[in-house]
């Protein structure tokens, strides 16, 4: 096994500047990635959760540089991203992939599934030119799709199939990271099931390392083998999956799991209800972010922002609650 992790980020930063006035100057940032770290080993997934806005898609662009960094770092088998040149950054784009939350706006309607799934693949010369049409095939029937599926076009299949064709066209690349941007949140709870026991299997057969971004907290629970939660641009907390679904230490992730549907017309749900909402990344509060809505807070959270501890072995959290 190896013992480096295939992806480390370390302390990740992307801040947009806010302009305004006649001469367009710069008066402020919108921190959408506020310092994240975590790591993820060949073949493990990660799950990174949070409210819409929390800045979990941005963090996965921002990882395989379609945004470019504000601050920290971004290591892939042990190669700082950001400091690679254009040449040799295109020919490391086939390694780092992502799957994309709306399967129909992120195909082209032009194309045709062939051409959309083997593009790629033809232009990075992952095959001789000569088995490129059984390549393709091999990938659509690896993903659940038919290889008279090739001449049709993304308006013709259903939103499972549009995801199966997504997922082909990153596999074509032969990559050792995905990032799996919310893959199953546009598709019906059946058809979620099937694409992420497909998610499964080609990690499994092709040992993937995947990024998994997402607000299905049983989705997450089960595909994930590490968990990190992220309020306003900051990672709050992170651990092994079994440990934070079974103990959940940050205030956040406490109302977050609070809200879990449990099977059973029987069992009293104790839900956690968020007073107040999420405040604005341009002007996050002092402090812990979290403290204008957390029933916890304390006269420190007020002021003093907390640093992220280890309150059990390989779980960290950001608290006052769990200081060293």
């Amino acid at each position: 096994m190896n013992q480096q992790p295939l992806l480390e980020v370390k302390n990740l930063k992307k801040y947009y500047p806010l302009r305004s006035g006649f001469l367009n100057r710069v008066t402020g940032y919108v921190k959408a990635v506020d310092g994240i770290s975590f790591s993820i080993p060949q073949g493990k997934t990660m799950g990174l959760v949070g409210e819409s806005g929390c800045g979990k898609t941005t963090a996965g662009k921002t990882i395989l540089r379609l945004e470019e960094k504000t601050d920290g770092a971004v290591l892939f088998e042990g190669r700082e991203v950001y400091d690679i040149g254009k040449e040799e950054m295109r020919r490391l784009r086939p390694k780092l992939q992502i799957i994309f939350q709306d399967p129909y706006s992120s195909l082209s309607p032009r194309l045709p599934v062939g051409e959309i799934i083997g593009e790629a693949a033809r232009e990075h010369k992952i095959v001789p030119s000569d088995e490129y049409d059984d390549y393709v095939t091999k990938i659509m029937l690896d993903c659940g799709l038919q290889e008279y599926h090739k001449l049709r076009y993304p308006h013709e299949f259903s939103g499972g199939q549009r995801q199966r064709i997504c997922i082909a066209r990153a596999l074509a690349l032969n990559p050792k990271f995905v990032v799996c941007d919310e893959p199953v949140s546009a598709l019906d709870v059946s058809i979620q099931a099937q694409i992420i026991n497909l998610l499964e299997e080609l990690q499994s057969k092709f040992d993937l390392a995947y990024l998994f971004i997402s607000h299905d907290l049983s989705v997450v629970q089960h595909i994930s083998d590490a968990v990190g939660v992220m309020y306003l641009g900051s990672m709050v907390e992170y651990a092994p999956k079994d440990e934070i679904f079974a103990h959940p230490l940050h205030p956040y992730t406490e109302a977050l799991f609070s809200a879990i549907p449990v099977p059973d017309p029987d069992y009293a749900m104790n839900r956690i209800i968020l007073e107040g909402s999420i405040p604005s990344p341009a002007n996050p509060p002092s402090g812990c972010k979290f403290h204008t809505r957390c029933a916890k807070a304390m006269p420190q959270c007020k002021e003093i922002t907390p640093e992220m501890t280890e309150a059990a072995p390989g779980h960290f959290v950001s608290c006052h609650l769990f200081r060293a």
